[in-house]
């Protein structure tokens, strides 16, 4: 088959949740948005013989990549199938800054890249839809059930308002205001976080069904106050959240240390993001000097990394 790039190049960028994490579970609304501080890069190259990959997880043939790969291998499956194309004669190179099992969306967004970069490089042009199908079924055979969620927001620049089995709605970040993100270094526990909600459900359900409630209430409220332009309510409404996250088990000391240490530095709220039991927390700041301040403190506090971010004028560095 004749290819008409010896290279080519897709991208993808992560992915933070800011309200809603757990509840969207139970029906309640969470809102993400797309964060393109953390970005993915899968390269196509020309070579001959086997499929290979090189990545912070795996350095050789494809086919012998571990198990916790099996989205990749599953991606670049369906993608040559949708192409036509053979499984040989191009080597892969995944470099990423989205740290892995953070809630940042990373297994998506390698897909996202490299679905992009294969489609690049046989020189065929893709659909938005056509890419999120072929993520989706990547993710489902990967992971299981999907939202779909991570694969829209890695793959698009739009945040969005998201209901179970309700179509994704787009809302406008137009909040002026800087979002520090923590990481704690730690792998998010979620199948924990959710397995402590589902035995509160079971033993005490009239209470953790309020509570639930009340976090789809504040991601509806939080989205009122981004369209708005009110940070201080938003930062009100993220802390809400955290206490009501802590509550139901989904927190724990670390990421409730870094919480305390954003707020002690001037944060307007602060909260964990994501599955939980690790992984990231977020904090909101007014402004960029704010947002320094924070990160600064958050370091001190232990985070392995942290990132700041212009809500609502795109990036800074």
């Amino acid at each position: 088959m004749h290819t008409a790039h010896n290279q080519a190049i897709g991208e993808a960028t992560g992915k933070i949740i800011l309200m809603g994490e757990h509840a969207v579970v139970y029906g309640e609304p969470s809102l993400a948005i797309p964060f393109p501080k953390a970005t993915i890069q899968t390269t196509v190259t020309q070579s001959t013989g086997p499929v290979t990959v090189d990545c912070i997880y795996h350095k050789g043939l494809l086919s012998t990549a571990p198990e916790h790969l099996a989205n990749l291998v599953t991606v670049v499956d369906v993608s040559l199938k949708a192409l036509k194309q053979e499984l040989k004669n191009f080597s892969l190179h995944i470099i990423s800054s989205i740290p892995a099992e953070r809630g940042m969306g990373s297994s998506a967004a390698v897909a996202v890249a490299t679905v992009r970069a294969l489609y690049n490089y046989f020189d065929e042009p893709l659909s938005h839809d056509q890419l999120l199908e072929l993520v989706n079924v990547s993710e489902v055979i990967a992971h299981g059930n999907t939202s779909g969620l991570d694969a829209a927001m890695t793959s698009g620049e739009t945040p969005l308002y998201y209901i179970k089995g309700q179509p994704f709605v787009p809302f406008s970040l137009s909040i002026d205001a800087y979002l520090v993100v923590g990481d704690t270094g730690v792998k998010g526990q979620t199948r924990e976080a959710v397995g402590s909600i589902a035995a509160l459900m079971k033993s005490n359900p009239k209470e953790t069904s309020q509570d639930i409630h009340r976090l789809g209430e504040l991601a509806d409220k939080a989205k009122i106050a981004i369209e708005h332009n009110q940070p201080v309510e938003l930062g009100k409404l993220m802390h809400q959240a955290h206490l009501i996250l802590t509550k139901l088990g989904v927190s724990n000391e670390q990421l409730n240390h870094l919480v305390e240490a954003a707020l002690n530095a001037g944060a307007l709220g602060a909260k964990l993001t994501g599955g939980g039991r690790g992984g990231c927390m977020i904090a909101l700041a007014e402004n960029e000097a704010a947002a320094r301040e924070i990160a600064h403190a958050l370091s001190d506090t232990g985070t392995s990394n942290t990132w700041v971010y212009h809500l609502g004028g795109g990036s800074i560095e």
